[in-house]
């Protein structure tokens, strides 16, 4: 079976869009769940802020590295190889290239998110430094892939 791929567009209840590009779609329907013996993965979320609107896109997303720990059920992304990333992607940009937020594959056809993960994303939106007072999180099911957007300031998330 081929399967096309094509970029992603999401949109809140404001008309405000979140695109992930064609390339990251690519990266991240390579880690879903789709045998038993694939662990769980993730990464973070690259991108930009559209000038004179609230539309972001989505250019970049990092891919597990060994120090990760990986499980059929968890993923725990460890700092150092991730952060570096974010530093390099926002020096190669001239400032342009922000993080984003994150995306984790689930073990289900149309994911949603756990406990587990609805407290990492309040805790992310507490400490990580966020300009836009907004995380976006990702999760990447058998079938489908689906977003939520954070907001920092009333710990709240919304579903794309």
């Amino acid at each position: 079976m081929i399967t096309v791929v094509r970029a992603h567009t999401f949109v809140d209840d404001k008309e405000h869009k979140f695109k992930l590009s064609t390339g990251v779609v690519a990266t991240v329907l390579g880690y879903r769940q789709d045998d038993p013996s694939r662990p769980e993965a993730g990464g973070i979320l690259l991108g930009r802020y559209i000038l004179d609107c609230d539309d972001v896109v989505v250019d970049e997303a990092t891919v597990p590295v060994e120090d990760d720990r990986r499980s059929r059920q968890r993923f725990y992304r460890s700092a150092k190889h991730h952060q570096d990333a974010i530093c390099r992607a926002w020096a190669r940009s001239a400032g342009t290239c922000n993080y984003l937020g994150e995306w984790h594959t689930h073990p289900e056809a149309d994911p949603s998110p756990s406990s587990i993960d609805l407290a990492g994303w309040r805790r992310k939106l507490i400490v990580d430094h966020v300009d836009s007072g907004v995380l976006y999180f990702v999760i990447v099911g058998t079938h489908a892939i689906n977003v939520w957007c954070g907001y920092r300031r009333r710990l709240i998330f919304s579903v794309l």
